[in-house]
């Protein structure tokens, strides 16, 4: 079985592909369980440290270029986990780069699905920033999308696609409105929800970080270990449990940007919280105060998604996976 995953070169694209290797198998297009055969990554970069696991395969290349689809999304591609993206704070200030990549890169993708010997899977990531403008204090399963920004418009676009390509036939997909994934590791990004792990990930790493909204500001969370579970894990589930509805709300934790400091403190020590400098930018505070904070997620929870228990066991993991040696 062929599975394509652009973005792959990405933190999460790349963490997905290692947790499919060690998989080893997963439900193809028929609805039994296949061996991995094949994973191929599309992205424009990748890692230094590639593994070197010859179902592994690394294109780089872009994916609002109609013949790179073609190349990677061959008639034997039986799974696709479309992450590629331009990320907000950039969607919003190069509005055309936005619509090339999130929305021509996207309907490319859904485009040569089409022609796969039979329908693919796909799994869309999706964000919260589907929703925006006046919103209740927390939002449920019924709540309408409502983006305030080019990015979450560009990703609502994009779940459209894949339920009405799904609803043709041409594939079984799903979208998955992530929160705020925390800690990414790495660099600063150009997302504007870079800092929720900037002000952590900096200060356990012995840097200052500059936290450019206020302490009050509420963020909706997942950790990277709980997303990649969900991809795979909408991944296996059966179309009929999705029905008409393909798009969800993932399940997070809600903490402000004082508490998550506080919780770095209990973990890591008061020195390590008082890297933290608030430093405003207007720009980012405001995308961010269009997002929600608050969910409710029923419908995640009974097909069988999780959430983190606390943002304590979120730092306390990242400082593991990362082996970090706190200063």
């Amino acid at each position: 079985m062929k599975i394509v995953i652009t973005g792959g070169g990405g933190f999460l694209g790349f963490k997905l592909a290692k947790a499919l290797l060690a998989r080893g198998r997963l439900t193809g297009p028929d609805g039994r369980e296949q061996e991995i055969s094949k994973i191929v990554l599309l992205d424009g970069a990748f890692p230094a440290a590639m593994p070197t696991d010859a179902r592994l395969e690394a294109v780089a290349g872009d994916v609002s270029d109609a013949s790179t689809v073609a190349r990677v999304v061959t008639p034997d591609t039986g799974s696709l986990f479309h992450l590629a993206a331009v990320v907000s704070g950039a969607a919003e200030a190069d509005f055309d780069l936005g619509l090339r990549v999130n929305f021509e890169g996207t309907r490319l993708l859904v485009a040569q699905l089409r022609q796969c010997a039979r329908p693919p899977r796909v799994v869309f990531a999706s964000s919260v920033a589907a929703f925006g403008g006046e919103l209740p204090a927390v939002l449920d399963d019924g709540t309408i999308a409502n983006p305030q920004t080019s990015y979450g418009t560009q990703k609502v676009i994009g779940e459209y696609l894949i339920s009405d390509y799904s609803r043709k036939g041409f594939l079984s997909g799903c979208s998955l409105r992530l929160p705020t994934i925390v800690v990414r590791p790495g660099k600063p990004n150009a997302a504007a929800s870079s800092f929720a792990s900037g002000i952590l990930r900096e200060p356990l790493n012995g840097v200052i970080s500059d936290c450019p909204v206020a302490p009050e500001t509420g963020v909706w969370l997942l950790s990277p270990k709980r997303v990649t579970e969900a991809f795979i894990h909408a991944h296996e589930l059966p179309a009929s449990a999705w029905g008409t509805r393909r798009v969800l709300n993932l399940p997070g934790i809600t903490v402000t940007v004082a508490e998550m400091i506080a919780a770095m403190g209990r973990v890591a020590g008061r020195q390590v919280m008082e890297r933290v400098r608030y430093v405003e930018d207007e720009r980012i505070r405001a995308i961010v105060r269009t997002w929600p904070a608050r969910f409710e997620t029923p419908r995640a929870i009974a097909l069988g998604f999780q959430r983190d228990p606390d943002i304590e066991t979120v730092i306390r993991d990242y400082i593991a996976d990362e082996n970090i040696r706190v200063a």
